[in-house]
């Protein structure tokens, strides 16, 4: 799409898109506009990135279907941005937390429960590292594993990489500026701090910059995805994530794998699909089947050294911990989404999709011959506008091309199928069937029939 026919003929279709999605969706509409005591007229105002000028208003959700208040049914791939991977109110953990909630009893109590310790126990099985904590997000728990690796490191500063996600954590609002220096991220909202006076910042599969900035010598941890994934699937080449843990073990710097995306490579995710060995795994989202549950698990090493020392207040108000969380509520659903629901036997089936829909995205590709390329992680697909595929976060970013995103996602919506909105991902939960990624493939296929005309 370079050139200004092929801009102008875009644009006219994305039209067409957005009048036909209005059409279809009134009273989602009507609720927009009516929601003037939301700021942004949304619960959370991240919720306004949409293709079509207003969000999609939720009356119910099953597994992978949502229906609108307007009654209009689609094939969910989003998925929620992976918190429904488990797909949306799975039984086990629907039946979990009512029955915490009405038998039971207790949404709030301060108070340990036996599903933690088998939570964790589990946690523990899947990922390797032996000692677990629980909060409420994934951003909390990488904040707390943050707060905890300084303390014990006596160092100040945090690596991540260029273009990573974990979530609000001001540490990781960080790129690569074009001089290869770390600068803020554009758009980054109040930050306390210069963000370069926190973290540092490597491109993702660059271990000679990688090494370049712990050679400082004040790095405390490397905070990184196993694969980047909020910019689109970057995934790691040949020996880089052994030579990350390499260099974080030359320099005395602990890792961290956030796997709240890179979940989706299967039962332990990225950590045990690639036999990962990181003092710290931080997760989130999808370990809860939707209920809000965020967790970090810690190297035996890690917390005899954490436990021994009397300095630190890991009961009170040390700054690590919320009253909220490790709640019966979350804790319910967390172990029944990992007993019941996630299971490796799920994996399997989700991860086999993932590779049909990849495949078959790849060859409706081919045959419009166009420069774009497929990535998949696990149970996770996204496909992009450049070829080769991206390595970076930085050449990734300078791949999107947002009218083209929008016009495909709007379109797509149009005839019953949602992709999340921030990027081409599709996610697959054990409720999707090889019709939804057919239904799919029909309509992205009629999309590049009409774009390429």
């Amino acid at each position: 799409m370079s050139t200004d026919s092929e801009r102008v003929h875009l644009k006219k279709l994305a039209a067409r898109e957005r009048a036909a999605f209005a059409e279809r969706h009134p009273g989602s509409a009507t609720a927009y506009k009516k929601a003037d005591h939301l700021f942004g007229s949304v619960p959370m105002t991240w919720m306004n990135k949409t293709a079509a000028g207003f969000p999609i208003h939720l009356a119910t959700a099953r597994g992978n279907r949502i229906t609108d208040v307007d009654g209009n049914e689609f094939i969910d791939f989003a998925l929620g941005d992976t918190g429904a991977m488990a797909g949306h109110s799975p039984a086990p953990v629907t039946e979990a937390v009512t029955r915490r909630i009405s038998e039971l009893g207790g949404l709030s109590t301060m108070l340990p429960t036996e599903d933690a310790a088998v939570a964790g126990a589990e946690l523990a099985r899947r990922f390797g590292l032996p000692l677990w904590s629980f909060a409420l997000t994934a951003t909390d728990a990488n904040r707390w594993a943050i707060r905890l690796l300084r303390a014990v490191t006596g160092r100040s500063k945090i690596l991540v990489n260029s273009y990573c996600y974990h979530g609000s954590v001001d540490e990781s609002l960080i790129v690569v500026g074009p001089d290869g220096r770390g600068v803020s991220r554009e758009g980054n909202v109040g930050a306390p701090v210069d963000v370069t006076a926190t973290s540092r910042v490597a491109e993702f599969n660059d271990l000679e910059g990688l090494e370049r900035e712990l050679a400082h010598g004040d790095v405390a941890a490397v905070l990184m995805e196993p694969a980047l994934t909020n910019i689109g699937i970057v995934l790691p080449e040949d020996g880089y994530l052994a030579g990350v843990r390499e260099l974080t073990r030359k320099y005395g710097t602990y890792l961290i794998n956030d796997e709240t995306h890179t979940f989706s490579a299967g039962p332990g995710g990225a950590t045990a699909f690639w036999n990962l060995e990181p003092d710290v795994v931080t997760i989130g989202k999808a370990i809860g089947g939707g209920v809000p549950v965020g967790a970090y698990g810690l190297s035996r090493d890690l917390a005899d050294r954490l436990s021994g020392r009397g300095d630190l207040d890991l009961v009170d108000m040390g700054g690590v911990g919320g009253t909220l969380a490790g709640n019966p509520v979350s804790m319910a659903a967390t172990r029944a989404t990992l007993q019941q629901v996630l299971t490796e036997s799920a994996f399997d089936h989700m991860i086999g999709t993932a590779a049909a829909f990849a495949d078959g995205i790849q060859k409706i590709i081919n045959a419009y011959a166009l420069p774009w390329s497929v990535s998949r992680l696990g149970a996770r697909v996204e496909y992009r506008f450049a070829n080769p595929a991206p390595r970076n976060g930085t050449e990734s970013a300078r791949s999107a091309d947002a009218e083209l995103e929008d016009f495909l996602h709007v379109y797509l919506a149009n005839r019953g199928v949602l992709l999340t909105p921030f990027h081409n991902m599709a996610l697959m939960c054990p409720e999707t069937t090889m019709a939804d990624v057919s239904r799919h493939h029909e309509i992205f296929d009629g999309a590049l029939k009409e774009l390429t005309s």
